[in-house]
Parts: structure tokens; sequence; C-alpha cells
């Protein structure tokens, strides 16, 4: 499975990044208001930073204004991916660009029949929002089985990135059904290395280690 992670903040890339915990990263207007920078500035650092793709998200929702502001995304740096809304114009604009070789990622996928949508368009990416599903009282993760499922029954190559992750167990869960990608915020990748276990162990080890008096260098 990819990590990929949720943020236009560059110094938290670039921490994550050190560590080889970042394959991506994905960004929504929503990050770049948080980040106070402008996004073609922001989002060229960000590209810069990790070699994986970076997902940065059209504004515009007519196919028109769409493909105008695509056309100056992509050219921001050879890694990033267009993130298109998964409407009518939005699958027209994924079949054009990705027709044309451009990475896409659509994004704020709800159900099966979005994700199958998006495969035929010729996505890079799917995004389904696990999360906001959680919120309004379904399991988010059972749309990532339905889309698993699916994709895998007809072979499309189309990658399911689970989004609005929000816990290590959404993690764990998404990469036992088999998700392709998880984007999550720093924080939660950060989490995924915590057991109260492993922190109880390394405490003993430590203090029967210094008392042995000795050093390693």
């Amino acid at each position: 499975m990819k990590f990929f992670v949720d943020t236009a903040d560059v110094n938290e890339i670039r921490a994550l990044n050190d560590l080889g915990l970042v394959d991506g990263v994905t960004t929504n207007p929503s990050l770049i208001l948080k980040s106070g920078r402008n996004i073609v500035e922001v989002t060229k650092e960000i590209c810069g930073i990790v070699d994986g793709p970076v997902s940065a998200e059209v504004a515009a929702t007519d196919y028109e204004t769409i493909m105008k502001e695509a056309a100056v995304i992509s050219k921001i740096a050879d890694n990033i991916c267009i993130k298109l809304p998964l409407t009518l114009d939005g699958l027209k604009a994924c079949k054009n660009l990705s027709s044309d070789g451009h990475q896409t990622n659509v994004t704020l996928c709800f159900s099966a029949n979005q994700a199958l949508l998006a495969a035929k368009a010729g996505a890079t990416f799917v995004s389904p929002f696990v999360g906001r599903l959680d919120d309004i009282a379904f399991d988010g993760m059972d749309l990532i089985r339905e889309i698993r499922q699916i994709f895998d029954n007809y072979g499309y190559e189309t990658e399911i990135l689970a989004a609005s992750i929000r816990t290590v167990n959404h993690v764990k869960e998404a990469a036992l059904i088999g998700a392709d990608v998880i984007t999550a915020p720093p924080a939660t990748l950060k989490a995924l290395v915590k057991h109260p276990l492993t922190d109880a162990g390394l405490a003993t080890f430590l203090a029967d280690w210094a008392k042995t008096g000795q050093k390693i260098a």
C-alpha cells in the first residue's frame, strides 16, 4: 500500500519524506487555504520535495474552465496529478486529460457507481471519502470493499485512494480490504508507529541497559 500525506504544509511533508514514509501528496482548496500560500507556489515546492504524485485540485466546475485550470496546474511539475470533481464535467475532463497522458485523481467519491464512472473515464486514482461517510452513519470501509470488488471483476487499473482517513484503524482496514493508496494527515501517519507495549518494552530495555554501565559508541 502506498502512503500519501494529506496536507499542504511543506515542513510536515519534508519531515515525513525524510523518514521514507511518503509516496505522494494530496492537497485540496481547504488545505491550500490553511497553508496561507499561493497554490502554484506551494504546489511547486511540494513537487520538489517528493518524487511521487502530488494532487492539485481545480476550483472550477464547468468543463471549459476545468480544462483551462488543468492546463495551468499541469505545467507546475512533471509529478503533478490533476484533481477533478466527480461530476459529469469532471469526468469529461478526466477522460481527455488521461488520454493526453496526465495523471488524474477524481475526488469526492461516495458511491461504487461513481467510482465505476471514474475508472471508465481513465482516472489514475479515485478518492472515496471514508471519514465523511462515517460521519453520516455509513461504514466508509464498505465503499472501499465494493469498489475493490468491482475493479477486480473487470480489471480496471484505476487505483483506489482511500481518503478522509482519520484514524489508524482506517489505515489498517483499508490495507486489509486492498485499497491501493491511503492519504492521511501527518498526525495519523505518525500515529501508526505507536503502541503502549512498544513504549513499555523500550523503557524496560533502556533501564536495564543503563544498569550494565556499558556504551556501544
